[in-house]
């Protein structure tokens, strides 16, 4: 593999005008040409049904994590859009003669993909470099106070490109993750449900929560697509089995072999979701949010967990809080707003409407409650709305564009394009 590695081969200059405003530079509240995600996948009683843990094997681990760089490239006489710096980590602990067949499987297909090895442990090819590292207790482990199982190792086998220095912030971040402790699903209350957002306009103004529910109206594709890129739980389209487990047998992971013989294919994927990011445009969602901005009806900053900056293209302030280095974030819950509108989120990860609702805050969802996979459509109830709240089952296009139709907001036909689902 190559640097830089093509994510989009020709910028036309509306493009390119993009990701000056909008992608480069550092004039934003957070590198917005890096893309980045963490899992870290351990057994506990908590999540036994998708970590098969059980009383004295509970053991195994993975943790994956990516920090990509994104840019432009002038190589050509036309500009386009390229993955400049890779980073990724992965480690997993499972039981000894696991750990040493995997190794072995490792050596394997390091040879089979023509890596060279350069030092202990570690091997170049192309523009990439790889070390691998097997370890009878991780240093992270001592280093957290963590016990390591009796009879378990760890394994990290982590992809950099050549001459990128990879800060201690950077490498010790998934490890922090993991000592905030698995995240408690909350428990859902009784939420009343209405058939559009008539009831926010006796809460006015109102601030914004996005989730993903918008961006996959525009196109982006959902959360789990990362999962099956990066192989950390099992996606299946057997309608009996929901659980989606996750994948901590180093036998069931196959980044690290997709990756070892043959990193520039499996590259393709790893960059789809910011080649899909950029390329998706604001809907008539975010133009309707826009509208209602404009007239004072919505406040404050979009408080967003999306990193394709739709709402930002839209024209409206971003508070970006899907933070790795922050469990919960600070966010701008302005004393005047009297409502909080959740829009296509399916959790409070960052204990954002429970924060509203202590400051007296009306709590509005807007979200189908079912998700779409393998052409299927499946139930996907809303993890934790309480009593008191107001749930709106329907896409955010047509109930946002419904209230501004009630609030006498007027969208131009360039900001409600028609809806076509997906």
């Amino acid at each position: 593999m190559f640097l830089p590695h093509p994510v989009i081969d020709q910028l036309d200059e509306s493009q390119e005008a993009v990701w000056y405003e909008h992608f480069a530079g550092t004039g934003h509240e957070r590198p917005r040409a890096i893309e980045e995600g963490v899992w870290r996948r351990t057994q506990d009683p908590a999540n036994a049904v998708q970590s098969g843990w059980a009383e004295g094997q509970d053991g195994r681990r993975r943790v994956v994590h990516y920090r990509y760089r994104f840019d432009l490239d002038y190589t050509f006489p036309v500009p386009r859009l390229a993955l400049a710096d890779l980073y990724l980590y992965t480690s997993v602990r499972a039981p000894e003669a696991e750990i040493d067949t995997y190794l072995g499987e490792v050596r394997a297909w390091l040879i089979e993909g023509r890596w060279r090895q350069t030092g202990d442990g570690v091997w170049a090819k192309g523009d990439l470099r790889v070390t691998v590292t097997p370890y009878d207790v991780h240093p992270q482990d001592e280093r957290g106070s963590r016990d390591t199982p009796e009879g378990f190792r760890s394994l990290d086998v982590v992809f950099v490109s050549e001459d990128l220095q990879v800060t201690r912030t950077v490498r010790q971040l998934p490890w922090d993750v993991l000592s905030g402790g698995i995240r408690v699903k909350d428990k859902r209350g009784n939420p009343s449900y209405a058939d559009d957002l008539g009831e926010l306009k006796n809460h006015l103004p109102f601030q914004v929560e996005l989730g993903c529910g918008t961006s996959v109206e525009a196109g982006v594709p959902p959360l789990h697509f990362l999962h099956r890129v990066y192989r950390v739980t099992e996606r299946t389209d057997n309608v009996m089995k929901q659980t989606h487990p996750f994948v901590l047998s180093p036998q069931k992971d196959t980044l690290v072999k997709e990756m070892l013989l043959d990193a520039t294919a499996k590259a393709d994927e790893l960059v789809a979701m910011f080649r899909f990011s950029f390329l998706a445009r604001p809907t008539a969602a975010h133009h309707a949010l826009k509208a209602l901005h404009d007239a004072g009806h919505m406040v404050g900053p979009v408080l967003q967990h999306n990193f394709d900056l739709l709402a930002a293209r839209a024209g409206l302030p971003e508070c970006f809080v899907r933070r790795y280095d922050q469990k919960i974030p600070p966010v701008p819950l302005l004393a005047e707003a009297r409502a909080l509108l959740v829009i296509g989120l399916h959790a409070d990860h960052r204990s954002i409407q429970k924060r509203a609702r202590e400051r007296g805050m009306k709590v509005f969802f807007v979200d189908t409650e079912g998700l779409e996979e393998f052409g299927r459509h499946s139930p996907y109830p809303l993890e934790g709305p309480q009593d008191g709240d107001v749930v709106v089952r329907d896409e955010a296009i047509p109930t946002l564009v419904e209230l501004c139709r009630q609030l006498g907001v007027e969208l131009t036909a360039q900001s409600c394009p028609v809806h076509t689902p997906h």
